[in-house]
């Protein structure tokens, strides 16, 4: 049996959904949702009914087993809010809302109504995340000293169009949630919860493009095994994005994984270890002038249709959505 998929929202993200959907032999596109016009949305060769609006989807009573979310950061709670209380599974792109009682709210429906949350989260999977995550939880690396995450990237006009929903504080919320959550994701997934957190934010060239800052440095103390961390973090680039990386200075060695997206090894020095040969990382997604994060979306499909099979358990779940939401909502209270 198939599991039956719609995806709400068609822009890149969603569309990626959608043909992720399609590629798992085990799972069903059986409907698209956007408020957009369907001639403008490159949407035809999917071959599934399309609708307007979250509401006429539901009221339309299809089979219909998983709702992928993959609308404006600021529409996300209500509308996973929505579809577990039409009795459906829902996969919320990130962040799963902008508020901590907002990402509180879905997770209490969701217990209520007996269905479960996939925060998608997808750079878990890329190759180096995964080995950086066996080689700290394998305590190789001893105690933990310093770990920087380095996340430089552009975002410019071209990005933050008129007609778009980027740049809004309502429907976006700032830079941390939209580009650079997933960083904050592994930080969280390696490292634990954070506290001590000091900030210092800007707006250098976003002031016409944005209503929240374009910069920004963050110091903190992890909070599980000790150590220091700070997240340095830009979209004033110039032209094209520049990296993502993360340097772990530890006991036992050091590590840096660097590339844009945080996508290859590029040092590792560790006592009495030797490196693997990692498989190849999924190139980013390409969005014309802009590169995101790395195209993983296949394995978040495989994971929920293995969970509702009942062969595993759930990746990135609410509860770890609902953490990354409050470590950066704590974060922007510092401005």
């Amino acid at each position: 049996m198939k599991i039956k998929f719609a995806v709400v929202g068609c822009g890149h993200i969603g569309k990626r959904h959608a043909e992720m959907i399609g590629r798992n032999s085990e799972s069903e596109l059986v409907a698209l949702v956007d408020t957009k016009p369907k001639n403008l949305l490159d949407v035809e060769k999917f071959g599934v009914p399309f609708y307007n609006s979250l509401t006429e989807l539901l009221d339309a009573n299809l089979d219909i087993d998983v709702i992928n979310i993959a609308t404006p950061n600021g529409f996300h709670s209500a509308h996973a809010i929505q579809c577990l209380d039409s009795g459906k599974h829902v996969v919320i792109e990130k962040p799963i809302a902008l508020s901590k009682n907002d990402a509180e709210n879905v997770i209490y429906k969701a217990l209520n109504v007996h269905k479960h949350v996939f925060a998608v989260m997808q750079n878990r999977y890329s190759p180096p995340s995964i080995w950086i995550k066996d080689l700290i939880d394998s305590g190789k690396l001893g105690k933990i000293y310093i770990v920087q995450l380095n996340c430089y990237w552009n975002r410019d006009e071209r990005y933050y169009t008129s007609d778009s929903w980027h740049g809004s504080k309502e429907l976006d919320g700032g830079t941390l949630f939209t580009q650079f959550s997933h960083f904050i994701d592994i930080l969280y997934w390696l490292f634990g919860d954070i506290n001590n957190i000091k900030t210092k934010f800007n707006n250098f060239n976003h002031s016409t493009l944005t209503d929240f800052e374009d910069s920004g440095f963050i110091t903190f103390d992890f909070i599980k095994n000790g150590g220091m961390g700070s997240v340095n973090y830009s979209t004033s680039v110039w032209n094209q994005n520049l990296e993502s990386s993360m340097t772990i200075i530890a006991e036992q060695g050091s590590v840096k994984i660097g590339g844009q997206y945080m996508d290859k090894v590029e040092y590792c020095h560790i006592k009495d270890y030797i490196m693997p040969e990692l498989n190849p990382t999924n190139p980013g997604n390409d969005y014309g002038a802009y590169k995101g994060s790395a195209q993983n979306h296949n394995y978040v499909i495989e994971n929920v249709v293995d969970v509702i099979k009942g062969r595993t358990t759930i990746t990135t779940n609410a509860l770890e959505g609902l953490k990354v939401v409050e470590i950066i909502e704590t974060i922007y209270q510092g401005m």
